[in-house]
């Protein structure tokens, strides 16, 4: 496969097992995996083969697909991300128990304006995505842009104390529902752009 079909075939994938499977009607189980067959036989899928899907799921940087064979039947799934209902997340996903030495959330300068008012947002999503570092770090494959503008460090002791859980995804992605869907501004430690200024002085 070229880069562009490669790309084009991760999109889709992650369209189909993020938030769109109820929508083909797809039976997706608790921990978010489909049978890799019920996934072939959807008519968006009718040019690409299972070694395709394998090649994408193998090669993807950010890891965002994982597949398995349950029962005897292969099985794929989206790492985190969802928006569709029935994820259980306690399936999905790993609770963390002890503080990270880094939490981070990236975003634009334009999301930053909005954020810097009400705090983070999960929006559609069943969490907000944060990484355990900046992209390009040891360890840092997702969970968040390569073009983020605006670093968002989050002071997750604070935000543990009040009862806020994290969970990390296979891929790595600390995920978090903050507090009705939103993650408050108070739980943030530092706000830099990509030069290192500090943006958080402007909403002390």
């Amino acid at each position: 496969m070229d880069p562009h079909e490669t790309i084009k075939l991760s999109k889709l994938l992650s369209y189909i097992l993020r938030h769109g499977a109820a929508k083909h009607k797809l039976v997706m189980r608790p921990d978010g995996y489909i049978p890799l067959s019920d996934i072939l036989a959807l008519a968006k899928f009718k040019s690409y083969t299972r070694e395709q899907i394998e090649h994408v799921v193998q090669k993807n940087d950010k890891q965002r697909f994982a597949m398995a064979e349950i029962d005897n039947v292969w099985m794929i799934r989206a790492n985190q991300g969802h928006t569709v209902k029935g994820v259980d997340q306690e399936e999905l996903l790993e609770r963390i128990t002890d503080t990270l030495p880094v939490v981070v959330h990236g975003t634009s300068l334009d999301s930053w304006q909005q954020i810097r008012q009400q705090g983070l947002s999960r929006m559609e999503r069943h969490h907000i995505h944060c990484a355990t570092g900046l992209p390009g770090e040891s360890g840092v494959i997702s969970g968040m842009r390569s073009t983020s503008q605006v670093y968002i460090y989050i002071d997750m002791s604070k935000a543990m104390e009040d009862g806020i859980a994290f969970f990390r995804s296979a891929n790595n992605v600390i995920l978090t529902e903050g507090q009705d869907g939103i993650l408050l501004t108070k739980y943030f430690s530092k706000v830099v752009d990509r030069q290192g200024k500090s943006l958080f002085i402007d909403i002390q």
